[in-house]
């Protein structure tokens, strides 16, 4: 494939994807700049590896590479903490009845890369399994944990959340 060809091709996908993909790092990671970070070290390699990613399984290449990094980042923490202040942070009002954040912050970094694939990125338990190299099983068993574990911090969590 030509350069110029692959750069037109490469850059249509990542207009495409990139909102979706940095929302799921962020679920994983809970920091918008760490997603957004994460998210494009991971199309770094992901345009490396461009030529030789068959295209059938691109959104499940892209989607692994992403929570790897993502997951990669939480357990190794931020690499550069350098600031004068602290950020501003949205203030939540203490009686507030649903802090999503919270109550994501209370999950493992698997399991929220499980909810971050299944409910945010709207995919099957077997492309969640395959994105994270896991077993259905263990998909099926983070999922029903992590339901249980944000219903119990977040009583006004909708039925949605239970298929």
């Amino acid at each position: 494939m030509q350069r110029a060809g692959r750069d037109e091709e490469f850059s249509e996908f990542y207009r495409a994807r990139v909102a979706a993909l940095r929302r799921v790092a962020y679920i994983v990671t809970r920091d918008w700049h760490a997603a957004e970070d994460v998210t494009q070290r991971a199309l770094v390699k992901v345009y490396r590896a461009w030529p030789r990613i068959r295209p059938e399984t691109l959104e499940a290449y892209v989607r692994r590479a992403v929570v790897n990094e993502s997951l990669s980042w939480v357990t190794r923490g931020p690499r550069d903490v350098v600031v004068d202040g602290l950020p501003d942070r949205a203030v939540v009002e203490p009686d507030s009845p649903l802090d999503l954040d919270a109550a994501l912050a209370t999950l493992p970094p698997q399991q929220r890369a499980v909810v971050a694939l299944r409910f945010v990125d709207d995919r099957s338990v077997a492309e969640t399994a395959a994105a994270l190299g896991l077993a259905e099983g263990t998909v099926k068993s983070h999922t029903a944990k992590a339901i249980a574990t944000l219903r119990h911090h977040l009583p006004t969590l909708t039925e949605h959340w239970s298929h």
